[in-house]
Parts: structure tokens; C-alpha cells; sequence
């Protein structure tokens, strides 16, 4: 009761009373476009060199055989000169690249939605990464399961809270389920009595046993010991106890210092940035489930990648800095930026660059929209990117595999050598021609079939990107 709704919240599971507080332009949705489109606005258009060095050569040519004609009197040595001068060969030299190497990576599993993306994209200093949906899959898994119930094993646990969970809406259930069903050949038991608290979990009957899994909330309210989750239950409350024998003060002191030892594990593994639901079966604290966003197979590979071709990668997440830090550990990275909004990534990103650090943003949520419509570069994951990231970026990855990420890299670079050596190559033929012509050496028959070599060369020059890849 007086949270916070953002517009486009789904409601999984229960019923509330929503009232409008923001409507119109101070929606969160329209701020978001807001900022998307102040993103674009200050975001720099390339001209292609080639273009504006053809209307020069046009002039020159026209000019050189004006001039040759007016000093040798020779109609043929000027025709030569127009011949061999026409700037075809420059004018093919990007193009032709450009779409070869779209051609390459579109094998590759990207679509280029900007036609000078590959261009850009050579001259990146620094990657920053959305974590969730773009180095992890955005769906919680089991990790681990642990009992400290000598008599309940950690296989039996986790049967118990996937039938409790069988009926769950909330997503932290359903992974639960998901995961007991692809991990384990036994069939989910069906529960009774299921009761789900909004907010701290469920509840639920399981073969004649009372299960409750959720926060440390619903644990301590439904243990005998009411803080036995919180473990403030001591060894000396247990001593004290006149009304137990030894035997029991032993036993009871054993089974505290299991829970102790099983819930700071579970703290470990929270630090880690683990989701962590705690059970208690027959008002006893039991054991815990840790759930984890799971990295994707070939993210440290990519990182890996990444890094030998001398870019930086930098974490940018909206998530807490102990799950930042943990996949930033397992991955390789060694910048992070934590607990960013929307405005952080924006701003994080403009400061980059204002510095000179040319960017690009690799995210897939609405929430990198406008980092991804602010970048040098923007790259969305098209399989689970929102609709309105994919039409902020630049590249798309149409089939979410991050490994090929490194190839984009190595080949927009490649791209770049190819356009140098075809615009270095196209201009110094035409300068060596139109000296040939002026001499006199050149006619034009075999002034035509230099310019046609050239524009021959630089196509087929261009093509090599089709197939290229680096070894």
C-alpha cells in the first residue's frame, strides 16, 4: 500500500487499487521517449570520405584536361585524362565494403539497421553491458539447494517447495518449478491448502506436511521459535532451560548450530547477489533455495574477446553492487557501475564521451533505450530485447549469441583497412593515369581499361569480406 506503479507494470498474480498520480507527458513511459530522444538529437552523423573527395576529383579531372588541351592542343591526350580520371573506383571503394561486411555479419546473427554502424563502430574504446537479458539469460535458476535438517535431504527439500510453488504466480515459484522440472525425473506432488502472502511467499500442505518458503518474514512468523530464522535464539537460552535434560540441551544446541551454519551460507550466498527463499517445514526452520539471473554460456568467452582486441568492457546495471561485482567476477570485468537508472546509463555515457572515449551500448530492456540511442554505437538483443530498444540501436543481435560479438568487432575494423586500401589504391591509379595521359603514353582505349581494372579490384577487394573471418 503506497507503492509506486510504473506505467507498462504487469501485475502477476492478486488484485490493487491503482490511482493515476501522473498521466500524459509525466508518465514514465513518455519520459523515457523523452529521453531517447534527446539522445538522438546530440548524436553525430558520418559523412562518407569517399563522397566528398569525388566532387573534388571531378573538378580536377575536368580542370587537368582543360588544361592539357589548352597547352598541347591535343583533343585525344584530354579525352585520356576524363577517361581515366572518372572517380568510379573511389566512389565504389565504401559502399561495396560496407555492404560485403553487412552481408558477413548478417550470417552472424546481426542485423545493421544504419548504413554507417560498421563504421562507427571500428573506432569503439569502451563496450558497456546491460547485465540482465544481455551477459545473463534474465531468468532465475536453482543454484543451490541445502537442508540442516538431518532427517529431510537436500533432494527431499527441494521436492517439497516445487510442490508448494506448484500453484505459485510469482516468478521466483515458477522458477522453482521450472527448474525441479528440468533437473529432476520425479513428478511434482500436488499440494493442499495453498495460500499465497503477497509480498513474503506461500504456504502449503505436502504430503501431510506444512511447508512455508519465502522471505525471513513468513519463516520467522510460522516457526516455533519466532526468531529462529534471525537466529536469535542463543546456545546459553538452550542451557538455561531447566526443563530439558542433557541429552535434549545437546541435541537442541547441535541442530542451532546447523542453522546457524546453513543460514550464513545462505548469506553467502546473497552476497553474491542471489535470490534466497527460506523454508520451514512443521514450524521448523529447514534449509534455503538460492536462485540466480545465470550467466550465458559464452559471456566470459566474449569478454574474453572483447578485451584481446583492445576494447574496454564496462558493467552497466541497474542492479545492487554485490550482484554487479559477482558477475563482473565470473565474467572478467573490471569497471562496474551499480544501481543505474535510465539517466545514469545516459549521463554515464555522455560524460564517456565528452572525455573523447567513443562508446558503445550493448542492452536489451526498455530501460537502455536511451543509452542505446545515446552511444556512438547502440546494440540490442533482438530475442529478448524490448521493442523499443531494438528500434534505439543501431546493430541488432537477432538470435541473442554474444559470442559472435567479437567477430562485429574484428570485422568492422577489417572493413575500415579494406575501405583505406581501396580509396589509397583507386587515388594513386588515378594520379599515375592522368600523368600516363597527359604524357601521352595513355590513349583512350587503354586509358578505359585501367579505369575498368580499378573499379574491378576494388570490388573484388571488397568482397573478400563476405567470407571473412579472423583466425
Amino acid at each position: 500500500m503506497g507503492d509506486d506503479v510504473l506505467s507498462g507494470t504487469v501485475n502477476q498474480f492478486g488484485a490493487f487499487d491503482m490511482r493515476a498520480s501522473k498521466v500524459g507527458e509525466d508518465s514514465s513511459v513518455q519520459r523515457m521517449i523523452r529521453l531517447v530522444q534527446s539522445a538522438d538529437a546530440g548524436k553525430a552523423k558520418i559523412v562518407g570520405m569517399a563522397d566528398r573527395w569525388a566532387t573534388w576529383v571531378v573538378i580536377i579531372a575536368l580542370s587537368a584536361a582543360i588544361l592539357c588541351y589548352i597547352f598541347t592542343h591535343e583533343i585525344i591526350r584530354s579525352v585520356t585524362i576524363l577517361v581515366v580520371f572518372c572517380p568510379c573506383a573511389l566512389v565504389l571503394a565504401t559502399p561495396t565494403a560496407i555492404m560485403a561486411a553487412i552481408g558477413n555479419v548478417t550470417k552472424h546473427g546481426f542485423l545493421v539497421r544504419e548504413g554507417d554502424a560498421l563504421e562507427r563502430l571500428a573506432s569503439v574504446s569502451k563496450i558497456t553491458f546491460d547485465k540482465t537479458g544481455t551477459l545473463t539469460f534474465g531468468q532465475p535458476k536453482v543454484v543451490k539447494v541445502k537442508s540442516c535438517n538431518g532427517k529431510i535431504s537436500d533432494d527431499e527439500l527441494y521436492s517439497f517447495v516445487a510442490s508448494a510453488e506448484l500453484r505459485s504466480e510469482h516468478p521466483l515459484g515458477k522458477a522453482v518449478v521450472s527448474c525441479y522440472k528440468q533437473n529432476k525425473n520425479e513428478k511434482i506432488i500436488d499440494s493442499s491448502e495453498f495460500a499465497m502472502v503477497p509480498g513474503k511467499g506461500v504456504s502449503a500442505v505436502v504430503n501431510g506436511h506444512s511447508i512455508v518458503a519465502g522471505n525471513k518474514n513468513i519463516v520467522d512468523e510460522n516457526t516455533t521459535d519466532k526468531n529462529i530464522a534471525d537466529n536469535k535464539t542463543t546456545d546459553k537460552n538452550i542451557a538455561d532451560n531447566k526443563t530439558t535434560n542433557k541429552n535434549t540441551v545437546d541435541k537442541n544446541i547441535k541442530y542451532m548450530s546447523k542453522i546457524r551454519k546453513n543460514l550464513k551460507e545462505a548469506g553467502e550466498y546473497e552476497d553474491s547477489g542471489c535470490t534466497i527463499i527460506y523454508i520451514a517445514i512443521d514450524g521448523n526452520y529447514t534449509g534455503f533455495i538460492a536462485l540466480a539471473d545465470t550467466l550465458r554460456d559464452d559471456a566470459a568467452e566474449m569478454i574474453s574477446g572483447v578485451t584481446n582486441i583492445g576494447i574496454t568492457p564496462v558493467l552497466l546495471t541497474g542492479d545492487n553492487k554485490n550482484a554487479a561485482v559477482h558477475i563482473a567476477s565470473e565474467v572478467g570485468i573490471n569497471e562496474i557501475k551499480s544501481g543505474c537508472l535510465p539517466e545514469d546509463k545516459l549521463m554515464f555515457i555522455d560524460e564517456q564521451q565528452n572525455t573523447g572515449n567513443k562508446i558503445c551500448m550493448m542492452g536489451d530492456g526498455i530501460n537502455d533505450a536511451p543509452a542505446l540511442k545515446k552511444a556512438y554505437v547502440g546494440i540490442a538483443m533482438g530475442g529478448v530485447g524490448s521493442d523499443i530498444a531494438v528500434d534505439a540501436a543501431d546493430i541488432v543481435l537477432v538470435d541473442d549469441d554474444i559470442k559472435e560479438l567479437p567477430h562485429l568487432l574484428n570485422l568492422s575494423r577489417r572493413m575500415m583497412l579494406t575501405i583505406k586500401c581501396n580509396l589509397t589504391f583507386s587515388m594513386t591509379l588515378n594520379f599515375v593515369a592522368i600523368i600516363l595521359a597527359i604524357s601521352g603514353i595513355l590513349n583512350p582505349v587503354v586509358g578505359a581499361l585501367v579505369h575498368n581494372a580499378g573499379s574491378v579490384f576494388v570490388i573484388i577487394n571488397s568482397a573478400l569480406l563476405l567470407r571473412w573471418k579472423k583466425r
